[in-house]
């Protein structure tokens, strides 16, 4: 083919606003080629997938605890007295909240 380098063509197609992005992204770099940018991309580029299956999960225990949480005031609030089981509970959650605190710090290492 001609003497080029590159002999294999590769095709895609884009919607304007597909391209429009492209370009945006193009700016950020020194470069006014796309075939030149597309290339370096598709070979080099690289995608960001973040795993939150950690985070969701705290985030799910956090809730139950304040549910627990809710419901021992609305029986501190109808009976204005504090009972010791609830303030066990209580501290009980507060100890599962740190403990997951360190399990995910731990994971983050």
């Amino acid at each position: 083919m001609d003497g080029r380098k590159r002999t294999v063509q590769i095709k895609f197609r884009v919607t304007e606003e597909e391209r429009a992005l492209i370009e945006e992204k193009m700016k950020l770099v020194p470069t006014r080629n796309m075939e030149a940018y597309l290339r370096k991309m598709a070979i080099d580029g690289y995608i960001i997938q973040i795993d939150h299956s950690d985070i969701k999960a705290m985030t799910a225990e956090i809730q139950k605890i304040g549910v627990n949480i809710n419901q021992i005031a609305k029986r501190v609030n109808a009976t204005g007295s504090v009972y010791q089981e609830d303030i066990e509970e209580i501290k009980g959650v507060l100890a599962e909240i740190w403990r997951l605190q360190r399990l995910n710090l731990l994971k983050a290492r």
